[in-house]
């Protein structure tokens, strides 16, 4: 079942006690004026202000929840297209209404603002979803072998692309799509809400997103990428429903948002098997901070299983989960080859989990038979420290692969609290190497107890460098 009314209006209550929470440097401003003209003017924090802009009716958009606005959608973006190649770039806005769609391409210079009394609704028309071509990296599709339909909101080969509002929301129907997925309907992979290919200087921010199809938001083969202020809503049983998941990416920033999911709130990416090896792109460069999760059966973040790219370079502090499965959790397995490495976490609080530290060396699912059983992953350098947990029913299971152990894990100042009913064995460890010190309860014997302060980078990220820029739209909203 879809999120429903009294559901959204609950979890949107948190959502909102969560950014109220956030100190008042990190949360976005919106300034709205109104002239005697009844004119509006918001403003609004964006990569990069636009010299053109355009309002969806003005396209023939029909905002009444029913009438495909498909070719709307099409025709606005050509059309400014158009006038943003004399470099002023220009936007185009979402107004008030409900805004019936199937999926729809982006272009360069360009903002998608979406107003937030607006809400993009997916059709489940499949005939207004494309086909796409399987992912190279990936070598098939996730639900099927086949191709898989395009995004809500798509894009490729891209240099300076916003979809922004002030909190509009984009809503992708999901419960016609968990059905087919559920009862094995499909001969191509679901839709995700958002997806960016091969595209450079990316923002994603300032939206809620609910019940997408299957991932949320898919940024892949890109760089340079802030996605912030997100609300990100599914129910915690629906399939496959990822909140964020940069796919070989560089220099990419999360911060400030808020996933309800009934998979990884974030999953870090980079290939499956013999597909991603090949690809050879990793995900590096990644900081994720102020984030909250709530999802039962799945990771805070994770990394993997699909890492054959490789995966390094990732800073995650200030984290906080609730009702979750797992912290920061790594999956891998034999197949997978390449790495995951340079990874640090701090200033992490958890409540009710079933695992705080969890890694898996045997994930074990797999794109076709081709995969090389020689190709074994390289799982070294992972930071965990300041970590509060509380109802907790194990501390940690580590397992890496024998004769490929996971190794240099640090881990120190951890405070884990049992739930009153917790599993005999706390810490279950197989196959790793590493060192802890100051974490209770006493770890396995694999981690030695060592006076350590596990590492945390402080040198700034290049995207911790990239200033927004206060732009504005005006119209009679």
């Amino acid at each position: 079942m879809e999120f429903s009314r009294k559901s959204l209006v609950i979890k949107m209550l948190i959502s909102a006690i969560f950014l109220l929470g956030l100190s008042s440097s990190s949360v976005a401003e919106f300034r709205l004026a109104r002239h005697a003209t009844t004119s509006t003017t918001i403003e609004y924090p964006a990569l990069n202000c636009r010299k053109h802009s355009a309002v969806l009716t003005e396209f023939g958009g029909v905002g009444d929840g029913k009438t495909s606005n498909t070719e709307a959608f099409k025709a606005a973006i050509a059309n400014l297209s158009q006038l943003a190649e004399d470099g002023g770039g220009a936007q185009l806005v979402v107004p008030p209404g409900k805004w019936l769609t199937g999926s729809f391409n982006l272009t360069s210079h360009f903002t998608l603002f979406i107003h937030k009394d607006a809400v993009i609704l997916g059709t489940q028309d499949e005939s207004e979803w494309p086909h796409l071509p399987v992912l190279p990296s990936y070598g098939r599709g996730r639900d099927a072998p086949n191709g898989r339909f395009s995004s809500l909101i798509f894009g490729t080969n891209l240099t300076d692309v916003v979809i922004t509002g002030n909190n509009g929301t984009i809503d992708g129907q999901g419960a016609y799509w968990w059905k087919k997925f559920k009862e094995e309907k499909l001969n191509v992979t679901r839709p995700y809400l958002i997806e960016i290919m091969y595209s450079s200087q990316v923002q994603i921010s300032n939206l809620t997103l609910v019940n997408s199809p299957s991932w949320n938001v898919h940024p892949i083969y890109s760089s340079d990428i802030i996605i912030q202020h997100l609300t990100i809503l599914a129910p915690v049983d629906s399939p496959n429903t990822d909140g964020i998941d940069p796919d070989s990416c560089t220099n990419t920033k999360i911060e400030d948002s808020f996933v309800v999911s009934g998979d990884d709130c974030i999953a870090v990416k980079s290939g499956w098997d013999q597909y991603g090896i090949k690809f050879n792109m990793p995900t590096k460069n990644l900081v994720i901070r102020r984030f909250t999760c709530i999802s039962p059966d799945s990771a805070t973040i994770a990394l993997g299983s699909e890492m054959s790219g490789g995966i390094e370079d990732v800073r995650a502090e200030d984290i906080t989960a609730i009702n979750t499965q797992s912290g920061v959790r790594i999956k891998t397995a034999v197949g997978r080859g390449a790495y995951v490495k340079d990874i640090y976490v701090r200033r992490i609080t958890l409540n009710t989990m079933k695992y705080v530290f969890w890694m898996t060396g045997s994930y074990g699912s797999h794109p076709d038979p081709g995969f090389d059983p020689k190709a074994l992953p390289v799982i070294k350098g992972i930071n965990y420290r300041d970590v509060v947990a509380d109802n907790v029913t194990y501390s940690a299971r580590l397992d890496g692969i024998e004769n490929d152990p996971f190794t240099d894990i640090c881990i120190s100042n951890v405070n884990i609290k049992l739930t009153s009913k917790p599993k005999e064995l706390q810490w279950n460890c197989t196959n790793i190497q590493g060192v802890t010190n100051q974490v209770t309860p006493e770890p396995c014997n694999l981690l030695p107890e060592k006076e350590i302060d596990c590492p945390f980078p402080e040198d700034r990220l290049p995207i911790d460098n990239v200033k927004l820029k206060t732009c504005s739209i005006s119209g009679n909203f």
